[in-house]
């Protein structure tokens, strides 16, 4: 980041308490949005202006601030309640828009779309509607697609796994078994799941898994800290492993849906 840019977004959050009331009161933008701003925490897309503007809008309508068909605010009000430039505004806009979230047409004005064309495939999106859902509801959502996806993928994973591939997995199983708390846990478990669609050998579900990796590890975590121990979903995932490892597609997936059921009683107990 060049010093310029530094300086201009310390500015920025110097300045975002002191115009947070004026903001709410007219923007409908709530104070946690305004504290988000200055968490060690950020999303990928908050490395400049343009970034962090589109994160708060792009947050404040997937929380429902915006209901969909609504008009935003006018640019003159966003400039002034964001502290930043028509050119800034205008560029977090047009990412807010390849996104889905909102359109603009002239004379009307920029509008948020209906839900059915928000792409919260985005891994932008999924972040932030992650952060403002409901936890229980996204957690289930989420759930739903695992469900839709993994037993399947480990059925796949069994018959097309080559030994790369395998060698991965058994690394991820090893770590699991070894580790010693919590934190380790979860990252030897998410490179467990993200290394089974991998085993698949299909182009298409890569991408799938980097995309839910971020939202599947805070369910991960939360999962182990609900089970009587860190771990006690070991033996599921040894019953996985070792079907894939044998190239028993109908046992592993089979093992893969059960874990998922126990997964399941977990979000919902």
């Amino acid at each position: 980041m060049s010093t310029n840019r530094h300086i201009a977004e310390t500015m920025l959050l110097q300045k975002s308490l002191l115009s947070a009331i004026n903001s709410i009161i007219s923007l409908k933008l709530p104070v946690s949005g305004y504290l988000r701003w200055t968490s060690p925490r950020r999303t990928t897309i908050q490395r400049d202006l343009h970034g962090t503007v589109a994160f708060e809008l792009g947050s404040a309508i997937l929380r429902g601030d915006y209901a969909p068909a609504e008009i935003l605010p006018r640019e003159a009000e966003l400039m002034a309640a964001f502290e930043v430039s028509r050119t800034v505004l205008r560029e977090a806009l047009r990412t807010l828009t390849s996104k889905g979230l909102v359109e603009s047409r002239p004379k009307v004005g920029t509008r948020v779309r209906e839900r059915t064309a928000w792409n919260l495939l985005d891994a932008d999106v999924l972040d932030w509607y992650a952060r403002v859902a409901p936890p229980l509801a996204f957690a289930l959502k989420l759930q739903e697609m695992r469900e839709m996806i993994e037993p399947f993928a480990a059925g796949l994973a069994a018959s097309a796994h080559d030994a790369h591939a395998f060698e991965r997995l058994a690394h991820a199983h090893t770590a699991m078994a070894e580790a010693r708390n919590v934190d380790e846990w979860v990252r030897a478990d998410l490179r467990f799941h993200l290394a089974v669609l991998a085993a698949c050998r299909n182009e298409l579900l890569v991408p799938l898994g980097t995309l839910i990796e971020r939202t599947l590890e805070g369910q991960l975590r939360v999962n182990a800290k609900r089970a009587d121990v860190f771990n006690a979903a070991l033996p599921d995932h040894t019953v996985v492993f070792e079907a894939i490892g044998r190239r028993d597609a109908p046992a592993a997936s089979a093992a893969m849906a059960a874990l998922l059921r126990v997964t399941r009683e977990r979000i919902e107990g």
